[in-house]
Order: structure tokens, then sequence, then C-alpha cells
């Protein structure tokens, strides 16, 4: 069935047919033909944008527009045919991913260690060894209100959950004053997602974002998810994004 939703669309013009996106779509919906990336199906496409991190040309972005909604059994079944595992596709029904409903039975079981927070860092304390700097709590993007005080007038940092395990510096250089929130484009909701930080930067002044994800193509897909928050919620505001390698090295950043 056809409607309005974010889906690939490629510049064939700005297109070199080097294949990076190819690789890192792990649907498959895109293909080298001819020389060029071209989408092969959209009921292939899960719109979370994992191959634009991938272009060198900024060939390939999201668009809302006007496509067949995502099927996942007929992109398991064309893995299949293209010899790719078919496990890998989106699964946005899985048990694993926090859909709207769940997260709200999760905020609705009354569990104190959801309650918002705001303290000191560690840092800021004076702490010997290695000083926390954290200044909230929770920090899961599912289970922050989007009307925290801490929210307001922050510099806001949107961190994919494996950077912080990657790099070692995270504290010191991404997380020292700014607000957080953490969560995992592959494995959870991206339209929750997407909604939710809408939702923060409407409600919040906030001054700046700063996207950190790791190298890995379907960490591109967080960096989409603030850019579509940032239309949702009609702000301007200037977005860094910051890649972490596999191995703890920190990228050259670049612009959304």
């Amino acid at each position: 069935m056809a409607r309005v939703r974010t889906i690939i669309h490629i510049d064939e013009e700005k297109c070199n047919g080097c294949g990076q996106c190819a690789i890192a779509c792990a649907e498959g919906a895109i293909q080298i033909v001819e020389g060029k990336a071209k989408l092969v199906s959209e009921l292939y496409c899960d719109g979370l944008g994992a191959c634009i991190g991938e272009c060198p040309t900024g060939a390939l972005w999201t668009e809302e527009r006007e496509a067949e909604d995502y099927d996942v059994e007929a992109t398991r079944n064309h893995l299949k045919q293209i010899g790719r595992d078919p496990s890998a596709a989106h699964d946005p029904n899985a048990e694993h991913e926090h859909t709207p409903a769940q997260t709200q039975r999760t905020l609705a079981c009354g569990c104190p260690g959801t309650a918002a927070r705001a303290f000191t860092p560690a840092a800021e304390q004076g702490r010997t060894g290695q000083p926390s700097a954290l200044g909230q709590w929770p920090v899961q993007l599912a289970l922050v209100p989007p009307d925290a005080p801490y929210f307001q007038g922050a510099d806001l940092l949107v961190t994919a959950d494996c950077v912080p395990f990657a790099y070692a510096d995270y504290h010191a250089d991404l997380l020292a004053g700014k607000a957080v929130v953490v969560g995992c484009p592959k494995l959870d909701d991206a339209r929750f997602y997407a909604d939710k930080l809408a939702a923060i930067l409407s409600t919040s002044d906030i001054h700046s974002l700063t996207v950190a994800i790791m190298e890995v193509p379907c960490c591109g897909g967080l960096a989409s998810v603030v850019q579509r928050a940032l239309e949702q919620s009609g702000k301007d505001i200037p977005v860094e994004v910051v890649t972490i390698g596999v191995r703890g090295e920190k990228k050259q950043p670049a612009p959304v």
C-alpha cells in the first residue's frame, strides 16, 4: 500500500557508482545498475538511511514522499535471492524493539529508576580517577521525558549506544557539559525515536545537537532520525555528526 513515508532518494547526477551504499544497505534495496546506484524496490527500503553515511559524493538522502510500505517478508525473500543473510533485514515489529506502545507500558509501571533527575557531574565534584561527566538520569531516548528540565537551554548529545564502549574519551570529549539521549537505530523504532526527539526539540530551547555514531553502516540511521526530528519540530539548530571507528578512533566530524 502506498502512503507518505520516509524513503531513500538517490541523485544519479552525483552518484559515482562506487557501490558503498549497496554494501551498507542491509536490506539489499540498493544495487548498482549500469554504473549508478538504484533503488530496486520501495518494498525493501526501511527508510532508516544507513546507506547515507557511506556515500562519498552526497548523492543519497532521505525524503518524505508517497511510497509503498516497507515489507520485511518481501525483503527477506529478496535477500535470499541475491545470496545475502535474510536475518539482516530490519524488522520494526520485532519483540526487542521499543514501539511506542511498549514504551508507554514501561513508563506506566511506575519504576522509580525512570524518574527524571539532574545532578552535578562527578567531574565537577573534583573526584579522582576517571570521573563521570553525566549530569542527568535517565539517558535512554525511550525513557526520557520530553519536557525534562535538563533539556532546557542545553547542548544535546544524541548517542548511538555502542559509542561510549568504543570511545575512551567519550565523557571528557563528547558528554561534558551536554544533556544526552542514547539509542540504537538498528534495533529500535526509528519513527518513535524521531517523534520523541521532535517533542524534545519542540518543548526545549536546545542550543546545539551533536550526533555520535559508530562507523558501521546501520549506525548512520541515527543522523537521519535527528534530521527527521528537526524537520518535524520546525527548529533550525546546528548539528554536528561525530563518527567513532570500531577500534575507538575518532573520525572527522561532518555537518548534517
